[in-house]
C-alpha cells in the first residue's frame, strides 16, 4: 500500500467541539440545521451548506456547492481552520461503551483504489458518487475522512502506543457520548516507518464511506489525467482516510422490520418458516441471536429464536454463509415477496445501536408488521467477501462510532 503523511487543516485547539460534526451522510437537512442553530464555526456549513438557504432548497444545486467552497474559505480566513506547516501522520482514537479504537489518519493512494488494492464491499450508486465529486471538485479538498480497516501490525500498534503517551491534541466527548482523542505524529523515523510498513500491507477495506472513497478517488484521477506535467507525486494522488486495525473494529448488526406478511395470519407465516428453519418461541421479549445463523423474530407480540437448519446455506461460499443472503433468500423473497431490499418500500432497515427495543416498539405500534434481528457479519466475513471481489448484500454492516468529521481536512494541492 502506498501511503502518504499530509498538512492537515485543523480547529485550533479551542474550537474543535465548535467545528466537529457528524458525517454529512448520517442525518438529513434539518437535522443539520438544527445542530448548526447558532454556532457559525460548525463544519455542517461546509458539508451540508443547504443548511445556510431557506429550508427546502436543494442540496444538490450549483449554488449550494460554491456555498460549501465559500465557507470554507472563511473558516480559514477567520482563523478556525488552520494548515499545518508540515506534513503529518495522525492519530485518531475514539471510546465508546468503554471501548477505544486506535486509527491511523493518512493519505491514501488513488492508484491503490483504482487497481483494487483498496478493497470494496459494498455497490455504489453514481448519482451518490457525483455528489461528493462536486464537493470534493469545488473545495479541492477532501472535508470528511473515510473509515478504513488494515490487517493488523505489530510494529504499527507499536508506534501508535508510543504517540498516544503523550498529551492530546485534541481530546473531548460529543453529544452522543462518544469520546475523540487526536494526537499529532511529529518524529521524523515514525513518519519514515509508518510510511515503510504500509508497503508491506497487501490491502485495505473500506469499512465505511464507499461513495466518499470513490469520489475521492475518481477526482484524482481526475486530477491526473488533465494535468499535462502530472508526475504522480502530487497531493491529490491521495485522499485522506483513517485506518484501523481489523481487529479493534466491531460490526454492528443490522437488522430488518417489514411492513406485512404478505397475506399470510402470524400463524401461517410461522408454518412456512418452518419448512427451512426451526423456530422456538422465546416468550414476548426479543432475545440477541445468540450465533451464525440464528434469528430473532419478532411478531404479533411474541417473540421466536429461528434456526436455519442444515443445506440451507453454504458456508464454503464467502456470500451464502451471510445471515443477510439467508434472510433474503428464505424469508423475505420466498415468503414476504420482497425481491428488492434497495427500492421495495415494505422493508426498512434499523441499524443494531437502536437495539432490540426500537424493533418491537416499530411492531408493536403497527407501523410495521414484523422484526428479524440477525448476528452481526464479522470483519474476518467482510474481508473475504472484499478479498474474493464478492459485493455483500444491501444493509449488511454497520458501524460505530462514526468518525467524528472537522477534526483534520486534507487538501489536494
Amino acid at each position: 500500500m502506498q501511503v502518504k503523511p499530509f498538512r492537515g487543516v485543523r480547529p485550533p485547539k479551542a474550537l474543535v467541539k465548535e467545528v466537529a460534526s457528524r458525517p454529512y451522510d448520517v442525518l438529513n437537512s434539518e437535522e443539520a440545521r438544527r445542530e448548526a442553530a447558532g454556532n457559525e464555526k460548525s463544519l455542517y456549513h461546509i458539508i451540508k451548506p443547504e443548511i445556510d438557504f431557506p429550508a427546502g432548497k436543494d442540496e444538490h444545486e450549483e449554488d449550494v456547492y460554491l456555498k460549501a467552497a465559500e465557507n470554507f474559505r472563511l473558516f480559514q480566513e477567520r482563523g478556525w481552520l488552520i494548515q499545518d506547516d508540515r506534513e503529518y501522520y495522525y492519530v485518531y482514537a475514539q471510546t465508546m461503551n468503554g471501548k477505544t479504537q486506535y486509527g491511523l489518519v493518512l493519505g491514501a493512494s488513488v492508484d491503490d483504489y483504482m487497481t483494487g488494492r483498496i478493497r470494496k464491499h459494498e455497490l455504489t450508486r453514481r448519482d451518490k458518487e457525483e455528489d461528493r465529486m462536486k464537493h470534493v471538485r469545488v473545495n479541492d479538498a477532501n472535508i470528511e475522512p473515510v473509515f478504513f480497516a488494515y490487517p493488523e501490525n505489530k510494529e504499527l500498534s507499536a508506534i501508535v502506543e508510543k504517540v498516544i503517551s503523550g498529551t492530546p491534541e485534541y481530546d473531548f466527548v460529543s453529544v452522543d457520548g462518544v469520546g475523540h482523542h487526536f494526537w499529532l505524529i511529529t518524529g521524523e523515523e515514525d513518519i519514515r516507518r509508518i510510511t515503510a510498513i504500509f508497503t508491506t500491507i497487501p490491502a485495505m477495506y473500506i469499512a465505511d464511506g464507499h461513495h466518499r472513497s470513490a469520489a475521492a478517488a475518481l477526482v484524482g484521477a481526475e486530477k491526473a489525467k488533465n494535468n499535462p506535467h502530472h508526475r504522480g507525486d502530487e497531493e491529490y494522488n491521495y485522499f485522506m482516510a483513517v485506518c484501523f486495525p481489523d481487529s479493534q473494529l466491531t460490526i454492528i448488526d443490522y437488522n430488518r422490520v417489514v411492513k406485512d406478511l404478505n397475506g399470510l395470519t402470524p400463524d401461517e407465516f410461522i408454518q412456512q418458516l418452518e419448512r427451512n428453519f426451526v423456530v422456538e418461541p422465546t416468550g414476548s421479549e426479543m432475545q440477541k441471536p445468540k450465533n451464525l445463523h440464528n434469528f430473532s423474530l419478532y411478531l404479533d407480540g411474541r417473540s421466536f429464536s429461528v434456526t436455519a437448519k442444515p443445506g440451507t446455506y453454504n458456508d464454503n461460499d464467502p456470500i451464502g454463509q451471510l445471515d443477510v443472503t439467508i434472510t433474503s433468500g428464505l424469508i423475505l423473497d420466498e415468503i414476504l415477496g420482497i425481491r428488492d431490499l434497495r427500492s421495495d418500500k415494505r422493508i426498512d432497515f434499523v441499524g443494531g445501536i437502536r437495539g432490540l427495543d426500537e424493533l418491537r416498539k416499530r411492531i408493536d405500534s403497527g407501523e410495521m408488521a414484523v422484526a428479524l434481528a440477525l448476528y452481526p457479519v464479522s470483519m474476518k466475513q467482510l474481508m473475504d467477501i472484499a478479498d474474493t471481489g464478492n459485493i455483500m448484500p444491501p444493509k449488511t454492516t454497520w458501524f460505530e462510532p462514526k468518525l467524528r468529521s472537522g477534526l483534520v481536512i486534507h487538501k489536494l494541492q
